[in-house]
């Protein structure tokens, strides 16, 4: 084990050249100004909300309420989403499980939140930029 070198940890000579030092960043896009940099702001920009815009009409959704199959126990089923992935029916199912103070879930591409909720479910919707439809009774 003497063949070894040992590499001294005393911070005295440094284990090599930085990788990065010879990266430019010549031919790259213009990135995102910083912070500090006013000089690339634009006037108009200024009084809008740094909040995403969301899109005007994302869709019809039904929202129905539904009882069959549940030993009586009503849910509020959101169902006929088009373009949207599992992981967003995800995220409006949690934000809807907040504002209506109980339990849902996402089964077979429908958002099922337990109660009559139709009407809470219906204004988290129309933020998110869906136009939600009562369906049923």
């Amino acid at each position: 084990m003497s063949n070894k070198q040992k590499i001294p940890t005393d911070g005295s000579s440094g284990l090599g050249q930085n990788p990065f030092a010879a990266l430019s960043s010549a031919g790259l896009p213009a990135g995102r100004p910083s912070a500090t940099d006013t000089s690339n702001i634009q006037a108009g920009s200024a009084g809008r909300s740094s909040e995403p815009r969301q899109e005007k009409n994302r869709g019809r959704v039904e929202v129905r309420r539904e009882t069959g199959g549940r030993s009586g126990k009503t849910v509020t089923v959101v169902d006929g989403f088009v373009g949207i992935g599992l992981p967003e029916k995800e995220q409006l199912t949690k934000k809807m499980r907040g504002a209506c103070g109980c339990g849902g879930t996402v089964k077979e591409g429908a958002i099922e939140i337990q109660g009559d909720q139709r009407e809470t479910v219906a204004r988290i919707l129309r933020e998110a930029g869906f136009r939600p439809v009562f369906a049923g009774g």
